[in-house]
């Protein structure tokens, strides 16, 4: 099962951990926790980080549920998915598509 395989039936099962710094970020760019579940549940993982620290994480495109984009960077021990961040991705870090990293 993939890191986000794992993320998303976690989510399903209400096992989250939000991190303080996610939540203060996502209240400065007005995101929700609706919207961000919302995002995981029905988005694209679209990196893989199977080797992040202290568990693997995935970076996942998807809308918030007004249709807006974002990006979503999530992890899971296997037990509990840890919400790291979420912002709205740009064309200076990612091509027009919001999904493929410029180099």
């Amino acid at each position: 099962m993939s890191t986000y395989e794992t993320i998303v039936g976690l989510i399903q099962q209400q096992k989250i951990k939000w991190t303080a710094h996610c939540l203060e970020k996502m209240g400065e760019r007005d995101i929700s926790i609706r919207d961000v579940e919302y995002c995981l549940t029905h988005g694209e993982q679209i990196e893989d980080y199977p080797d992040d620290y202290p568990f693997p994480s995935c970076l996942i495109y998807g809308a918030m549920t007004n249709g807006r984009v974002i990006h979503v960077v999530a992890g899971a021990d296997g037990e509990t998915a840890y919400i790291i961040t979420a912002y709205y991705p740009d064309t200076v870090k990612f091509e027009n598509d919001l999904k493929t990293r410029r180099h």
